[in-house]
């Protein structure tokens, strides 16, 4: 399972990138997506839409289930990642690099209490057993 370090995570299997103009991207990790299995439909949040940390804000679906996708910071969703609404896939073949919204964070700071790689690998890994 791959968990780059120069992302934080949520203990719900969000990951989160701080960009360097402020807002920070988000999909879900490597983990997630196997265990979802093959993604058939990705429901982002619209445009403009403020959240609160935690909130569901977005749905994947897999052949096997649905499941919700959470907001790991609160603030704004500033742009989507449209090329899912036609490719699913795109998460299973790169979870990484197929990021569902970015958004504008309402305070940068909350992204401290967000997990590191090795703090997440260790959630993963409790998890297992």
């Amino acid at each position: 399972m791959s968990v780059p370090e120069n992302l934080k995570y949520t203990a719900t299997h969000e990951w989160v990138k701080l960009e360097s103009d402020g807002t920070v991207t988000v999909g879900i990790t490597d983990h997630a997506q196997s265990l979802l299995g093959d993604m058939v439909y990705v429901e982002n949040p619209e445009i403009g839409r403020k959240v609160s940390q935690g909130e569901e804000c977005a749905v994947v679906e897999s052949v096997k289930a649905a499941s919700d996708v959470y907001a790991p910071i609160s603030g704004e969703i500033v742009e989507i990642n449209g090329d899912l609404d036609g490719s699913p896939e795109k998460v299973n073949e790169d979870a990484f690099s197929a990021w569902m919204f970015r958004m504008k964070p309402d305070n940068a700071a909350d992204l401290d209490a967000l997990l590191g790689a090795a703090a997440y690998q260790a959630a993963v890994d409790s998890e297992a057993h």
